[in-house]
């Protein structure tokens, strides 16, 4: 059984998404970012195996959402520290 993401699973995914729905990249689980995407193009790797490829636009929207990260298992949930009004002003 192989480990890539197919195809059939990419569809599988989108098909209970709306199609107008905007597509993003979350690239690098050290530094999420997420990046637009410019196509996707079918060809054959080194070996002759079919591959589908997501192109990125080469634009960096900004931070990926914690719930993107956390869904991936990229990093554990977190809150941010609550802090009162009044420790906030002492400093």
């Amino acid at each position: 059984m192989s480990s890539d993401f197919t195809v059939g699973d990419l569809i599988a995914r989108l098909s209970s998404v709306d199609p107008a729905t905007p597509v993003r990249l979350a690239i690098n689980p050290f530094f999420p970012l997420e990046h637009s995407i410019a196509d996707v193009l079918a060809t054959a790797d080194a070996l002759g195996i079919a591959v589908l490829y997501v192109v990125e636009s080469g634009e960096q929207l900004g931070p990926v959402p914690p719930t993107v990260t956390v869904g991936a298992g990229w990093h554990e949930p977190t809150e941010a520290p609550r802090r009162s009004r009044g420790a906030v002003a002492a400093h």
